[in-house]
């Protein structure tokens, strides 16, 4: 205890530190919030009383009922749904990737525990068959691992190994993502060590791709700068991927993204911000580049930091049939906090994107932050799980 509380304490005034520096280099820099910059930087979450926000300040569509599925899960990020129907949860602060279940079905969490912990910032999630056997893959912020996993039981069957190994560690963004594509290839999300710059490694602000067994490694798209989220649309198996607009260029520019993914595809950072706009630092001397960057298929605003993506499969409600929820994190780098709710995304028969608020009151009035939403996943019975990574805990919303 006494030895986080050192840590918790060297972090702050590394946090305090750098937004010095940054203020000393960008006069008009603006924090909305040194409580969610903190837990931007660290991990660390609020100490809320989650059970009463749940019931009195979260805010779900008429036709949805909005719950509390688990508190006190610190620092959960990211979601999936097992094959016996628990729901398996990435905690990077605590090294550790918990199993819950509701065995009472009550919509409540009642049993949990780690699955597996001592990993490097374990961060994306997803299961893979075989045919033989279901293997548990998680990312981490150096490697990829995998271990199989008996459902039934919910225990591990053997080690847990790494496929991956050469995953570039330091500087900015330390998460990884995750998923298994249509095509049975691994796909992976790294993003880039700074707010703005040129990598050297070309595993930064990509989205990279591996055989089941780690082999084959394909960069498969650029100038992605931090893309925690992907999903592919259950109707054709287009790929879209969130991505968060650069910060310290004022309130309301660039633009956070959601990008079509196409193979081989270049999407503007560090050179190119929004929908072709030319960055001030790395732009000039670049416009040859506006003729091979991928513009935005949707456009955010601006610092909203989408993260989650879940194109919604179970076709439970007639009016999320083509729809996928964002998660958006929400703001710091703005002098009004933006953002911090989830967000339906439809997309019609010509492949328009129109948005409208899903869940929201994570942002409460005067600008107090209760909660940032993460993560979403979809439950066979349709339930939908949204995880928050400052309040600890996990929302359970349905549709009546």
């Amino acid at each position: 205890m006494i030895k986080s509380l050192k840590l918790l304490t060297l972090l702050l005034l590394l946090l305090i530190m750098a937004v010095a520096l940054l203020n000393r280099y960008y006069p008009g820099l603006q924090v909305s919030s040194y409580r969610v910059l903190f837990n931007t930087v660290t991990g660390s979450g609020n100490p809320a009383d989650t059970r009463s926000n749940i019931h009195n300040s979260l805010v779900a569509p008429p036709d949805f009922q909005i719950s509390l599925y688990a508190d006190n899960v610190p620092n959960a990020r990211l979601l999936k749904i097992t094959p016996a129907g628990q729901l398996l949860v990435s905690s990077p602060r605590t090294g550790s990737v918990l199993l819950l279940s509701d065995s009472d079905r009550d919509g409540r969490a009642d049993n949990r525990r780690p699955l597996l912990s001592g990993l490097n910032r374990p961060h994306g999630l997803d299961i893979f068959d075989d045919g033989h056997t279901s293997w548990l893959y998680v990312a981490e912020t150096d490697a990829v691992g995998r271990v199989a996993v008996d459902w039934a039981s919910g225990t591990v069957l053997g080690e847990y190994r790494h496929l991956i190994d050469n995953l570039p560690t330091g500087g900015n963004h330390r998460t990884r993502t995750l998923h298994f594509g249509p095509d049975g290839w691994l796909y992976l999300t790294v993003g880039s060590s700074c707010n703005a710059c040129v990598e050297n490694d070309p595993h930064r602000a990509a989205m990279i791709r591996y055989r089941p067994d780690g082999s084959g490694e394909e960069i498969f798209a650029t100038g992605l700068r931090n893309s925690v989220g992907f999903d592919w649309t259950p109707w054709d198996n287009r790929l879209y991927a969130t991505d968060n607009g650069r910060d310290l260029l004022g309130d309301d520019f660039p633009p956070c993204e959601l990008n079509l993914i196409q193979q081989g595809g270049f999407y503007g950072w560090p050179y190119i911000n929004g929908f072709g706009a030319l960055d001030p630092d790395y732009g000039p001397g670049q416009v040859q580049r506006l003729t091979t960057s991928i513009s935005p298929a949707f456009g955010f605003r601006a610092h909203n930091a989408p993260l989650g993506i879940r194109f919604l499969r179970r076709q439970s409600h007639p009016d999320y049939q083509r729809t996928a929820l964002v998660a958006l994190h929400g703001s710091w780098n703005r002098s009004e906090p933006d953002g911090y709710k989830v967000v339906a995304l439809h997309w019609d028969r010509q492949g328009n994107i129109s948005s409208q608020d899903f869940v929201s009151g994570f942002l409460q009035p005067g600008g107090q932050v209760i909660g940032r939403p993460v993560d979403i996943a979809e439950g066979a019975d349709g339930s939908i799980y949204l995880s928050d990574d400052y309040a600890g805990a996990i929302y359970r919303v349905l549709y009546k």
